[in-house]
């Protein structure tokens, strides 16, 4: 029988890496639109009574603009695995694909009190950058890539060409170890390197040679 008429293959699963649940952004862009109008009318009423209504106007409508688009931004965003490419859509497209992947960093950010793990990927077919966040923690507890998901993840960076994804896929699967050996987060290694990045920092690179260490330390 010919693929002809077999038809068509059939395309990978679409496999979701967002942390934040659908409701969660929702709630943030109804929040980025209260902020947009207090904030606007707040800046633009001052900038009334100052230089005139006009200049006033103007200032509210830009503030509120801005915010408005940067909310919309935010709730848009969404970031996914399809084969071996992620994805990421906010105000465009972005596409790396994870098996000729150049670049492979992890990246901590400590935002209010909550440090996510993320990890950096950049090259073909565009040389576009991708953010995966991978797991965000506040205090003993937080939210991690599902099972699923960060399994074939481990799959798709240990086929890399690029030789940090042997550790990277090794890092995932030790994290996938320790949730089923039933650890609790502080004990898992993406909890662990959260922890070792100083405080008082946005966002920091940990270089490669550090996770390397890290992960051949690992049980």
């Amino acid at each position: 029988m010919s693929s002809e008429e077999l038809g068509p293959a059939a395309e990978p699963e679409r496999m979701s890496l967002d942390l934040v649940e659908p409701g969660m952004a929702k709630r943030r862009a109804w929040a980025g639109l209260v902020v947009a109008v207090l904030l606007g009318g707040a800046l633009g009423g001052l900038f009334g009574l100052i230089f005139g209504r006009d200049t006033g106007l103007i200032v509210a409508l830009v503030v509120a603009g801005l915010i408005l688009l940067l909310s919309w931004g935010t709730a848009r965003r969404s970031v996914w695995l399809q084969g071996t490419v992620v994805s990421a859509r906010a105000f465009g497209m972005k596409a790396v694909d994870l098996r000729t992947v150049e670049q492979l960093e992890l990246i901590v950010t400590d935002m209010r009190g909550a440090r996510t793990v993320g990890m950096l990927v950049s090259g073909p077919p565009k040389g576009r950058a991708v953010n995966v966040s991978l797991a965000t923690y506040a205090g003993t507890g937080g939210r991690e890539l599902g099972i699923l998901v960060l399994r074939r993840l481990a799959d798709v960076l240990a086929a890399s060409e690029n030789t940090a994804g042997l550790v990277f896929s090794q890092l995932l699967v030790a994290q996938l170890r320790a949730e089923a050996r039933g650890e609790a987060p502080p004990d898992r290694p993406l909890y662990q390197l959260a922890s070792l990045a100083p405080a008082g920092r946005l966002a920091q690179r940990l270089r490669i040679d550090a996770v390397t260490k890290f992960v051949s330390a690992l049980d």
